[in-house]
């Protein structure tokens, strides 16, 4: 049976406190957060521009925004939506791609760098792994001035267990596909302990073309990210924020196949 986004949602989110008995106003419910929130990240308006027919104030929704992203229901909910596309089958773990993409930021703040590619403005990276379908499995972000090779290994440990159509629970791509910026013998042993394949881009032997043939489907699922119009530069301080509109893109795309 496929369960409703509401119903996968009310699974992690937190419960809400009790009140003493007489105080205060009533509490919002998470059900009118969970839509305006998603309307902040794919608009890319600012928290004081959330439309009031939403119901909670623009204060309530980032106050339940910054309570959520403490708790990381983000990530527990991306792996809710993953765990139902595994149990029906949808993901391919043959083969698995990582990529980043540069973000410029407008406030300096934990996770931001500047960047060697932009004239050494300040900006952050979102990371991120997919399966062969270009689904996202694992998302994180660093500063602009981390090397892509040095964020395989966290990212690649941040894939969760996930359900099988049948048999146990499974975290390891078969192979993973990463362009010469990861070109590292120390990564390629690492990922063979592992036991995943790394097919990894040799600097001076592989043209960009080659690799292309089995990458692009990571290029895709970036140009889905941009759909998640937040993303388009960093305006949040705390890197907690902005990995959370990050999460929630990848929630976003996940749920969208689930929900064919």
């Amino acid at each position: 049976m496929q369960l409703g986004g509401a119903e996968l949602f009310h699974r992690v989110v937190p419960v809400a406190p009790v009140r003493p008995q007489g105080g205060g106003r009533r509490r919002y419910g998470d059900r009118e957060v969970l839509a305006a929130v998603p309307f902040v990240a794919t608009s890319g308006c600012t928290w004081r521009q959330t439309p009031e027919v939403f119901g909670p104030s623009w204060s309530t929704v980032f106050r339940r925004f910054t309570e959520w992203s403490q708790v990381r229901v983000r990530a527990k909910l991306h792996r809710l939506v993953l765990d139902e596309l595994g149990a029906r089958g949808d993901l391919d773990w043959s083969r698995c791609a990582i990529d980043s993409v540069n973000v410029r930021t407008l406030k300096k703040g934990d996770l931001t760098g500047p960047n060697p590619v932009d004239q050494g403005k300040f900006g952050s990276k979102i990371h991120l792994i997919t399966d062969r379908t270009d689904l996202p499995l694992s998302v994180g972000i660093s500063g602009a001035n981390l090397h892509d090779s040095q964020a395989l290994e966290p990212l690649v440990r941040g894939i969760p267990p996930i359900r099988s159509r049948r048999g146990p629970r499974r975290g390891r791509p078969a192979k993973l596909y990463a362009d010469t910026a990861h070109d590292n013998r120390h990564l390629r042993q690492w990922l063979r302990s592992r036991h995943i394949t790394p097919r990894i881009g040799r600097k001076g032997i592989e043209s960009s073309e080659r690799l292309g043939r089995h990458r692009w489907t990571i290029e895709r699922t970036m140009s889905w990210f941009a759909g998640c119009r937040r993303l388009h530069r960093r305006y949040e301080r705390k890197a907690d924020h902005f990995l959370a509109f990050a999460g929630i893109a990848a929630t976003l795309i996940c749920y969208r196949r689930l929900a064919r």
